[in-house]
């Protein structure tokens, strides 16, 4: 691999504070969101990524204050995603100091927001996160969920995955709604799948919970692996993750 594997932990926020669940259910409070990224920044954190999971469901705005307080805390790269439903949302998330924005719902409701997006901002700023889970009904074995992993949609994931980098995303960031929160390691299934159609890096996510279960998700083919729990919970630091994935073969920054 010719580019640093990224290492990538997750701040997934609701009512302005860090939670943690499994499978995206039994939320619990996990910390406050500015003193996580500050840790995780000295921790060697490559970026992070900051996921308001009930902007969609509750049909809100992001928390552009707590995002703000992120920005001037932490200068790391800040990906932002929840409740972004249009160009408008992107500008104001960059003007508070996010540097990428994911989307999700809105873009499945109406892909053309992803060309919009990519053509005023560039698609080095677009993150399409996808939260996946395996379903007997699509092509590829994944279906596409919305609303926090709620509502299951139409899209086979794969397919999705390749249309939206045909439409301008630059990145994606890929879950797995089965492996979230289990800390039973990655969906290498999934990843390997999305590395074959996908010309754009690949975020692994989903599923992490021990030091060994990182390599495997870039030898599958993430160019980039996140974790929340593990990182929220003490069980390891972003240091020690970098020195497993070095220790597998694999360059980290």
């Amino acid at each position: 691999m010719s580019v640093a594997v990224r290492v990538i932990p997750c701040l997934d926020v609701a009512a302005g504070r860090v939670v943690k669940g499994v499978n995206f259910l039994n939320l619990r409070d996990a910390g406050d969101p500015v003193e996580l990224a500050a840790r995780y920044a000295e921790q060697g954190a490559d970026e992070l990524t900051f996921l308001d999971v009930t902007a969609t469901v509750d049909d809100r705005s992001t928390t552009y204050d707590v995002v703000r307080r992120t920005a001037e805390q932490v200068f790391i790269p800040l990906t932002v995603g929840g409740g972004v439903r249009s160009d408008e949302d992107v500008a104001r998330l960059l003007g508070v100091g996010a540097d990428k924005v994911g989307v999700n719902s809105a873009a499945i409701a109406r892909p053309e927001l992803i060309g919009e997006i990519a053509d005023r901002f560039g698609a080095q700023v677009l993150v399409l996160s996808l939260d996946v889970k395996r379903s007997p009904n699509q092509p590829s074995g994944f279906v596409v969920t919305t609303h926090g992993g709620r509502r299951e949609s139409d899209l086979d994931a794969l397919e999705w995955c390749g249309e939206a980098v045909d439409r301008g995303a630059g990145e994606l960031l890929v879950n797995s709604m089965d492996a979230d929160g289990t800390l039973a390691g990655f969906d290498l299934e999934l990843t390997s799948l999305v590395r074959g159609i996908s010309s754009v890096p690949v975020i692994a996510s989903g599923g992490a919970g021990e030091l060994s279960h990182f390599a495997p998700a870039i030898a599958a083919g993430a160019d980039a692996v996140l974790a929340a729990s593990v990182f929220h919970d003490g069980t390891f630091t972003v240091g020690q993750v970098k020195r497993a994935i070095a220790e597998a073969g694999y360059e980290v920054r």
